[in-house]
């Protein structure tokens, strides 16, 4: 079993920053891959972003490319996600999710594919 915990969110004003990160915990090794997703009320869950534990490969959502940036820290089994120049639009519950991954490349967008799932952390932008 692996687990999942989010921290880093909150409020923002327009234009700012934050980082979000994810520590992993339980039977971790490189054989998965870590995702970003975001979730309001009423909407389906969208990827924002996905990294193969390897670090060979990464994953954005068009709509966001540009804005954020995912990186990940073996030794200390944690993923990160750097987002810039936010806007009201990007106010969600963010989850950290981790899929199996058979190839080093292999970094999965669809959230079916995600095994295990964070519990999120709230991120408001405001005006």
């Amino acid at each position: 079993q692996v687990q999942l915990v989010e921290s880093g969110g909150g409020l923002v004003q327009a234009g700012g920053s934050l980082r979000l990160s994810c520590a992993a915990s339980g039977r971790t090794d490189s054989a998965y891959g870590l995702g970003w997703f975001r979730q309001t009320p009423g909407k389906e869950r969208e990827f924002v972003a996905g990294i193969n534990w390897s670090g060979f490969s990464t994953n954005y959502t068009d709509s966001l490319k540009g804005r954020v940036t995912i990186s990940r820290d073996v030794a200390k089994n944690t993923v990160y996600l750097q987002m810039n120049s936010l806007k009201p639009e990007d106010t969600a519950v963010y989850y950290c999710a981790a899929h199996y991954s058979l190839y080093t490349n292999h970094v999965a967008v669809s959230a079916n594919e995600y095994v295990y799932w964070g519990q999120g952390t709230q991120v408001t932008v405001s005006s």
